[in-house]
C-alpha cells in the first residue's frame, strides 16, 4: 500500500516556526514527509532540515518525496526521543526548530497488517518500530487485570475500564487472543449496548490505550521535552501538535514550566532557587483546525498545536 498522509494544521505549523532560510530545522516525527517538504521548500542554500521517524515505510516514502532537496535533507531512522544524540552523531548542536506531529499516521490506520485499526481484522500489533519484539498481542494476553485496567483507564479514558480488563483476561482463559477483531469483539461484550450506540466504536479507546502503552508514547514525550528545548537556538521555535488530552497536557506543563520554572514560594520577594526562564510560550491557548480542515481530514478534528520559542 502506497503511503498516504494528510499532515494536520500544516499552514499553522509552518508559520508558528517563523523559518529562517540558512536555519537548521528537525522533523522529529517524518512520517511522509509532508511538514519536512514545506519547511525545506522555504530554505535557503545553507537552510537544512534532518528528518526523524521509527517507521521504515515512513522513511522510504518521505525519502521519495524530498529527493529532489538533495544535501538539504538528512533522514535517520530513530525515535525522536534519541534526537539529541541523533543530532550530535551529525555534528549539530543547536537548531532553528523543532516539529512534532504525534500519534498515528493515516497509512498505519489504513494497513490493516499493521493492527492498529480496529475497523479490519489483522493480527495484533501496534508496533510503531517493528524492529521492537513485543507487540499489542503481548500486552493483551500477558498483562495482569489490574496493569489491563490501569492501561484502558488511563490511556483510554474509558469508564468501562475495568470491566473490559476483566472480560479480556476471561476470553484469554480460554484461548489466546490474536487479532483486532477478537478483541473488538471481548470489548463490544463489555460494554452496555446503550452507551455503544452513544459513544461512537466501542473499542477507540482500548487500542489507543494499548498503542499508547506498547509504544510508551506519553513517556517518550514526558522525558523528552525539556532536552528539544534546550536544543533550540535563541528565538528558535519547537511546534508540537497532539490528537490525545493526556498529551497536550504533558506539552502544555512543559511550555509552563520552562517559561516559569521558578519553584520559590509566592511570598518570597525575590527568587533564590536560581532557575531562570527558557524563553516564552507563544500560543496560551492551543491552535485548532479550521472547520475546513476538520471536514475534508477527520483526522485532525483532536488535533492541537501549541508552540514555544526559546530566548
Amino acid at each position: 500500500m502506497e503511503f498516504q498522509h494528510k499532515s494536520v494544521l500544516l499552514n499553522e505549523t509552518i508559520e508558528g516556526l517563523h523559518i529562517r532560510p540558512d536555519g537548521t530545522y528537525v522533523d522529529g516525527t517524518l512520517g511522509g514527509g509532508g511538514h519536512a517538504y514545506e519547511i525545506a521548500k522555504r530554505l535557503g542554500d545553507k537552510g537544512s532540515i534532518i528528518g526523524i521517524d521509527q517507521d521504515a515505510v515512513a522513511i522510504e516514502a518521505a525519502g521519495i518525496r524530498l529527493k529532489d532537496f538533495g544535501e538539504k535533507v538528512t533522514i535517520v531512522r530513530s525515535n525522536y526521543c534519541d534526537m539529541k544524540s541523533r543530532l550530535q552523531e551529525l555534528g549539530i548542536d543547536r537548531v532553528d526548530g523543532i516539529i512534532l506531529d504525534l500519534g498515528v499516521s493515516s497509512y498505519q490506520l489504513d494497513t490493516a497488517e499493521r493492527g492498529f485499526s480496529y475497523r479490519e481484522d489483522a493480527p495484533l500489533d501496534m508496533r510503531m518500530d517493528t524492529r521492537q519484539t513485543t507487540t499489542a498481542r503481548d500486552i493483551v494476553n500477558n498483562y495482569e487485570e489490574m496493569e489491563l485496567y490501569r492501561v484502558i483507564r488511563d490511556y483510554g479514558e474509558d469508564k468501562f475500564a475495568k470491566n473490559i480488563a476483566k472480560h479480556i483476561v476471561a476470553a484469554r482463559g480460554k484461548a489466546p487472543i490474536e487479532t483486532t477483531g477478537q478483541l473488538c469483539e471481548i470489548i463490544r461484550e463489555s460494554i452496555p449496548m446503550k452507551y455503544q450506540k452513544m459513544a461512537g466504536h466501542p473499542a477507540k479507546r482500548t487500542f489507543q490505550a494499548i498503542r499508547i502503552e506498547l509504544n510508551r508514547e506519553l513517556d517518550v514525550l514526558r522525558d523528552s521535552l525539556d532536552d528539544m528545548i534546550d536544543l533550540l537556538k535563541p528565538g528558535g521555535r519547537i511546534c508540537i501538535i497532539t490528537f490525545h488530552s493526556l498529551e497536550d497536557r504533558i506539552v502544555k506543563s512543559a511550555f509552563r514550566k520552562n517559561e516559569h520554572p521558578c519553584t520559590c514560594p509566592p511570598d518570597f520577594p525575590v527568587c533564590v532557587c536560581g532557575k531562570v526562564s527558557k524563553g516564552k510560550v507563544i500560543t496560551k491557548k492551543p491552535i485548532l483546525p479550521g472547520k475546513e480542515e476538520q471536514e475534508y481530514n477527520s483526522r485532525s478534528k483532536s488535533a492541537k498545536l501549541r508552540i514555544f520559542e526559546r530566548a
